[in-house]
């Protein structure tokens, strides 16, 4: 089937009198790793409840694995597999069994479902782990076989609504790895988050949602142009900035800013190279800083 991993055309979701989705449009081809960026609020949870048939679009059309996900509710269920913002594992029982009890729940054999269980232990680092209640695992790791679950059976998308909320910095990179690693088998990713280092180390593309509306949507590197090029900044010794020139980044243009700069008289001179950043994109597009960066976490896992 050729037909695109997600098909969004003039999606509409309101409750009440508040309209959290507006005229939704949206493509996103298979075996793409791809971001929604927005504030809370701004409709990221609800596009994926709507992809995921857990909600009614009020009006327009969504398809996903080139089923409509109003009228063919089955056959999208059949393919797909969601990670929300809690990991949804049951505490009194093990890894494994956790695993092997989906599996059967998913219509695998005892046999099958236990070597499935083995398998995906170890591809998401629980092996050691495996015979252990859940309720003793960490939160990096619940989220892993959280994840894990949603590979029981591989499916063609892969729903991520902020799986790395609430996860401590060394985690949330080991799962950026898994995430490309089952990007890389070919599964369609679709992942929401507020972290900004998130969305520009993962995703292919993104997209920034303010409002229910998409603001913008490109490569992390064509967003981060909508906002201007590098800067050539020079700082003197209190850190104030001094001068700053626009370059394009190559060697040429740097080498060209920088010999422009009088940095001899200029006392404990510095020169950095500023480039924009999707902080800079969200300011820019939405007027507000909508996201938090991933390292900012302290708060979250103290």
């Amino acid at each position: 089937m050729n037909a695109p991993a997600i098909d969004i055309r003039g999606l509409g979701k309101s409750f009440g009198r508040s309209v959290v989705l507006d005229g939704l449009d949206l493509t996103v081809p298979r075996g793409e790793i791809f971001a929604l960026l927005g504030a809370n609020g701004a409709g990221k949870t609800t596009t994926i409840s709507i992809l995921t048939t857990l909600q009614r679009p009020d009006r327009g059309s969504a398809a996903v694995a080139g089923f409509d996900v109003a009228t063919h509710r089955d056959a999208v269920r059949q393919r797909i597999a969601l990670t929300g913002q809690s990991a949804a594992v049951d505490d009194m029982l093990t890894g494994t069994e956790n695993l092997v009890m989906l599996g059967r729940l998913s219509g695998l054999s005892p046999r099958r479902a236990r070597t499935r269980a083995a398998e995906l232990l170890e591809r998401f680092a629980l092996t050691d782990a495996a015979t252990r209640r859940v309720r003793t695992y960490s939160g990096g790791m619940r989220r892993r076989l959280d994840l894990a679950l949603s590979f029981v059976v591989v499916p063609e998308v892969l729903f991520l609504d902020e799986p790395t909320t609430g996860v401590d910095p060394r985690s949330r990179r080991d799962l950026w790895e898994v995430i490309r690693s089952l990007s890389d088998a070919g599964t369609t990713v679709f992942l929401t988050t507020q972290y900004l280092e998130e969305a520009d180390q993962l995703a292919d593309r993104i997209a920034v949602l303010d409002e229910g509306r998409i603001v913008a949507t490109g490569t992390p590197a064509e967003l981060k142009a909508l906002v201007g090029s590098d800067t050539v900044v020079l700082t003197d010794a209190a850190g104030t900035v001094v001068h700053e020139i626009p370059t394009d980044g190559s060697v040429a243009g740097l080498r060209a800013a920088i010999a422009q700069l009088d940095v001899d008289d200029v006392p404990g001179a510095e020169v950095t190279l500023r480039r924009p950043t999707l902080d800079d994109v969200f300011l820019s597009l939405t007027g507000t800083p909508g996201a938090r960066p991933a390292h900012d976490t302290a708060k979250e896992y103290a």
